[in-house]
């Protein structure tokens, strides 16, 4: 078992590498209607398992991918990323068979075991998934058979059965309608995190995906904005098995973040563009006051000309800086 360390805070361990003997593409055999054996291909992937403080559920979620996929005749791999954990997860992680382990010396955040994993995923196709039992992984072989059509598939939760946490519903609400305003088009599941996509595609946008719960939105409007194809399927959603991770506090902070983060990153023009006219306009209207009323240019009327020069600058900037790097 090597062990190789990476920027100082990093420990790879590869556990038990996964055996070579399957062809390209795994598969599993089915009947039509006709009772005929008909076969599925599924291209070879690596999933992602972010995990941190995940000790009740961890071990039955790997038990039950390694079911899963091997049931369906998946070539695969599954790349665990412990992200600092202070509990028991690690050495469960340690103690499984058939997967590949990386731990990070202290949790760098979800965004940041995700792309570690992406930097360390020997297959082109990407599957991610919870660890916590929300997910009904037993969905993955279908959403990579998928994946061969589209540039990202995303386990929408809007199937029959989605137990999701009241907490979150307002402020989930308002970012998932304002970030359709920005794409202009309907975004069934903004942030799920059960879904698959290309490495290729995931690489272009690293720079910019962030080391926080809000990778999975960053990428999905990163898609969106890029012209990529987005098939949504819709998927149940589960009790988490453990403590849930949600901090109020914390959490409304970075929702801020993210709607500052959608703004600049993928429709400057669009949301700064609007305030930049705003404050043109109750310009006009000042220094008509000023004009014709008081007769002398007052402090608010210069504040507000200043205001709406520099965000219709910096939106025009973005905008330009933006159309540059897709060029790119």
């Amino acid at each position: 078992m090597g062990v190789v360390r990476l920027g100082g805070v990093q420990i790879v361990r590869e556990i038990n590498r996964l055996g070579e003997t399957t062809s390209q593409f795994g598969r599993p055999e089915t009947q039509n209607s006709n009772g005929v054996s008909t076969k599925t291909a599924y291209p070879p992937f690596s999933l992602i398992l972010p995990v941190y403080n995940e000790e009740e559920a961890v071990a039955e979620t790997i038990a039950h991918l390694h079911a899963t996929f091997d049931a369906a005749g998946c070539k695969y791999e599954i790349l665990a990323i412990n992200d600092g954990s202070t509990d028991r997860t690690g050495d469960i992680l340690r103690s499984c068979k058939d997967i590949r382990l990386i731990e990070h010396g202290r949790n760098w955040g979800y965004g940041a075991a995700l792309k570690t994993g992406i930097r360390n995923a020997k297959y082109p196709l990407i599957a991610i998934t919870d660890a916590d039992g929300t997910y009904p992984n037993e969905r993955i072989p279908e959403l990579v058979a998928l994946a061969t059509e589209a540039d990202m598939v995303v386990g929408a939760r809007t199937g029959a059965n989605v137990q999701y946490s009241r907490i979150r519903k307002i402020p989930k609400w308002f970012l998932v309608h304002f970030a359709q305003w920005v794409v202009r088009r309907k975004i069934p599941d903004l942030n799920s995190g059960m879904r698959v996509f290309r490495k290729s595609i995931a690489e272009r946008f690293l720079n910019i995906l962030p080391d926080t719960f809000s990778f999975t939105t960053t990428i999905t409007l990163a898609m969106l904005t890029n012209n990529y194809v987005v098939h949504y399927e819709p998927i149940d959603y589960r009790s988490r098995v453990g403590k849930s991770k949600i901090k109020p506090i914390r959490d409304t902070l970075g929702f801020v973040q993210i709607i500052l983060r959608i703004g600049v990153y993928f429709a400057p023009l669009r949301v700064f563009l609007p305030v930049a006219t705003a404050f043109f306009i109750g310009f006009l209207i000042t220094v008509s006051q000023d004009i014709f009323i008081r007769h002398d240019l007052t402090e608010k009327t210069l504040i507000l000309f200043v205001a709406a020069t520099q965000f219709g600058m910096f939106a025009l900037l973005a905008d330009m800086i933006d159309k540059r790097s897709n060029r790119l």
